[in-house]
């Protein structure tokens, strides 16, 4: 199929840079271009946190500018069951989910997808950075060119079906490129600020909205000799190597050297569900928050296959270069990882992203971190 072929494409506007300029290299590239603006969350939706109604004001005025229709679509039905309920499922479980992943796979490239082809669309875009190529009738997910803003790692879960309709068109492009462009086209929202927060909660403060939706079991935060150093408010609450807000001072060993290490920073290492209790290490390097190998389920894979076992790369956060690793089954199917060097706090829920240089293999959900 031509690349000069022009569609009828339905873009997701959320009110960001990134999706507006997506909109308007599309329709420069001589496309139809449709906007669609997604409301996914409307339970406790005010103004003090949550910004769809300004989201939707600033997409508004991007598809103006542009000259596009735009219509306000209501997946929140679809995103309570298909997201979240399982985000607080794995909370409840003691792991940490990864929504933005789960997003991705069940509402921007299934729930909207669905739509815009009832609206008569051939490819959906989004503002994403990372890339679709078409090599030998097989779709594979690239990165973003722009290492800082790639985002294939939130994308893996995508499927060649999903894949084959999908554009990204900013992928191409560095961030400075996208602001530039906005700027010079005097996009509304040119200067936004890039929306951190998990897609529904937005900006507010996480804790305070889990706190409506998961049972807070206090308990006891120990060191890992057993020692009680304070009270946690609930193990949902906490992810592994978190530092911040664990409200626990050093404890100084009777007569250790002053100046010694016991001044360094606690980080949560461990939960144990069954005793209810927060084991937490001191210092980065503790080895109780380094792994050499982790275990993952919940498989899917770009080319709707397993790759072949060997040498390989993971990102098993969002934030880190690719580590080298080899990659095998064990006789479950479980995806095995094994890294030549530890790598740091390892968190179950979290995704287990596989790459090959620049390609997005798949991956799945992490379920165990192993020391050794």
């Amino acid at each position: 199929m031509s690349s000069n072929k022009k569609h009828r494409v339905v873009v997701g506007l959320s009110g960001g840079v990134d999706s507006a300029v997506t909109a308007y290299l599309l329709k420069q590239q001589g496309h139809e271009v449709i906007g669609i603006f997604m409301k996914n969350w409307e339970d406790d939706d005010d103004d003090e946190y949550c910004s769809t109604r300004q989201d939707f004001l600033d997409a508004a005025s991007v598809a103006d500018v542009l000259g596009i229709e735009i219509e306000h679509v209501n997946f929140a039905a679809e995103y309570k069951d298909r997201v979240f309920e399982s985000f607080l499922r794995e909370y409840q479980a003691g792991r940490t989910p990864n929504p933005d992943v789960l997003c991705n796979a069940e509402i921007k490239f299934k729930a909207f997808l669905d739509h815009a082809m009832r609206l008569g669309a051939e490819k959906i875009a989004t503002g994403h950075y990372a890339r679709v190529r078409e090599l030998n009738g097989e779709f594979q997910l690239l990165k973003g060119l722009d290492p800082l803003k790639d985002q294939s790692y939130f994308l893996h879960r995508l499927s060649q079906a999903q894949l084959s309709k999908t554009m990204f068109p900013v992928g191409d492009l560095p961030k400075t490129e996208v602001r530039r462009i906005a700027a010079e086209i005097a996009l509304p929202n040119a200067k936004k600020k890039d929306s951190t927060g998990i897609c529904f909660i937005g900006e507010r403060p996480f804790r305070e909205f889990l706190n409506k939706y998961l049972s807070h079991q206090p308990g006891p935060i120990k060191d890992e000799r057993g020692r009680k150093l304070g009270e946690h408010v609930g193990l949902s609450f906490y992810t592994l190597g978190q530092r911040q807000g664990l409200g626990i001072g050093g404890v100084k060993e009777k007569g250790s050297p002053r100046g010694g290490g016991e001044h360094e920073p606690w980080f949560v290492a461990a939960k144990d569900i069954p005793s209810n209790t927060l084991i937490v290490v001191q210092g980065h390097d503790h080895p109780l928050l380094q792994s050499l190998a982790l275990i993952a389920d919940d498989l899917s894979w770009v080319a709707g296959r397993a790759p072949a076992t060997g040498e390989a790369a993971a990102k098993t956060r969002y934030r880190q270069a690719d580590a080298p690793c080899g990659m095998g089954f064990d006789a479950s199917g479980h995806l095995t990882l094994r890294f030549p060097d530890p790598q740091w706090a390892v968190t179950p829920g979290q995704s287990a992203v596989v790459y090959d240089g620049d390609v997005c293999l798949g991956g799945g959900v992490i379920a165990a971190a192993i020391a050794e």
